[in-house]
């Protein structure tokens, strides 16, 4: 499951899976399951609450798809700047575990304020909006810390099993909450608590067994917001920041595919949540090969095969498969897409950004990225509501190819030692 990459071929192959596999822990680095295990329960946490909430504020609020649209915007976007707050602040003073400890308690303490919100659309965002702040600071530095916890030949490696374990807590999450609610008799305040009680695990967790890693900067070597604002200068940068914006327009959202799946299979409420389950599933069965793949052919490729497959997620919405063949080739190719994407990108970035500048240089292609998805969530949902979820649904693959082409003249033929070896800060 796990390969080193300094395996070698031939006398090499005689050795046992249970080696390889020890071998491939071995180069991850125990941090980065300290790191996932803190993610996983995270996650549960987190789907817990999200994998309802589509169909409660579509359905249950009677929110229009633009409405809906904004909200899910802000659950992404909204709070990206903040993700260049913590990234600067975690590069400041060298202190990632502890910048990412308090974006991880934001956004367990949110989960006690879905019990004020109450039928509030505006209170529920605010909720939400704290919720996110939270994923806002602690994504760059949990992402950096990653990076430094494990050699650079490994990282595609290092962020499948991380994002292995992240997937595995969204595919847990939906499950635990269908489990409380049934013992609590449909009480929606009973996964609230709960959900809070798991991310203060988590949190405990963080401070117990994560250790902090720095770069090798001298301790007296402070970063400037000057230094910080020369990281676009780098012409690697600068590629990188544009794809991810324009990848992150292509995304329309987890709320938007499930609602489009559930009105044309009209599945009940309670069934709702599966859909969650399901992409979880495929993505925690891909994320670590995938990583691995991504480690051995060069990560652009791997990228680029990911948004591809999310455009025929589009297509099929609206193609002529039905029942159960489409939910099933539609929740796993969603799941491929996560898994081709999410953790390799950030470590096709990692490389090209120098180590005193890393969560800064993370945080700001994740925000472009967040800040683009917020434009195509918001405008999908206004496509939605004035010419029909069919037309919208065209339009997102249409832009999704147009993204694709663009990228791939930003990245292709330039491997990741290619990026390395190009103008840095």
């Amino acid at each position: 499951m796990y390969l080193s990459s300094i395996d070698r071929p031939g006398a090499d192959a005689t050795r046992t899976t249970v080696r390889s596999r020890l071998r491939g822990i071995t180069v991850v680095g125990g941090n980065v399951f300290a790191l996932g295990t803190v993610s996983l329960l995270t996650d549960i946490s987190a789907e817990m609450v999200s994998a309802i909430l589509p169909m409660y504020l579509v359905l249950g609020l009677s929110m229009s798809p633009l409405a809906y649209g904004m909200l899910d915007g802000l659950y992404t976007g909204a709070t990206a700047l903040l993700r260049l707050v913590g990234g600067y602040v975690a590069d400041r003073v060298r202190r990632p575990k502890a910048v990412a400890g308090v974006g991880y308690a934001m956004s367990a303490l949110a989960k006690l304020g879905f019990l004020a919100a109450g039928h509030s659309a505006g209170a529920i965002g605010l909720v939400i909006a704290a919720d996110r702040a939270g994923k806002g600071l602690r994504t760059a530095p949990r992402d950096a810390l990653i990076t430094l916890s494990a050699p650079s030949h490994a990282l595609g490696r290092a962020f499948g099993v991380h994002r292995a374990m992240d997937s595995l807590g969204a595919f847990l999450g939906p499950l635990v909450a269908l489990a409380v609610l049934t013992a609590a008799g449909q009480a929606f305040d009973a996964v609230l608590v709960t959900s809070f009680c798991i991310a203060a695990l988590g949190v405990l967790i963080l401070v117990l067994f994560v250790r902090d890693r720095h770069d090798r900067r001298p301790p007296a070597a402070a970063v400037s917001p000057r230094e910080a604002l020369t990281l676009v200068r780098a012409a690697p940068v600068r590629r990188l920041l544009v794809a991810a914006c324009l990848l992150g327009f292509a995304v329309i959202g987890d709320g938007f595919v499930y609602l489009l799946l559930q009105r044309r299979e009209e599945m009940s409420v309670g069934t709702f949540p599966l859909l969650a389950v399901g992409t979880s599933l495929a993505y925690l069965l891909l994320a670590v090969p995938i990583g691995a793949l991504a480690d051995r052919i060069g990560r652009v490729p791997v990228v680029l095969g990911g948004y591809t497959t999310l455009v025929l997620v589009y297509l099929l919405l609206f193609g002529p498969l039905h029942g159960w063949p489409l939910l099933a080739v539609v929740l796993f190719l969603y799941g491929l897409f996560y898994a081709a994407t999410d953790g390799v990108l950030v470590a096709l970035a990692a490389p090209v950004l120098p180590e005193h500048l890393r969560t800064t240089g993370l945080a700001l292609i994740q925000t472009g990225q967040a800040l683009a998805y917020l434009a195509s969530s918001v405008l999908f949902g206004l496509a939605w509501q004035l010419w029909g979820p069919v037309t919208a649904g065209l339009c997102a693959a249409a832009v999704g190819v147009l993204a694709l082409g663009a990228t791939a003249f930003l990245l292709i033929n330039r491997s990741d030692t290619a990026f390395d070896t190009e103008e840095t800060v």
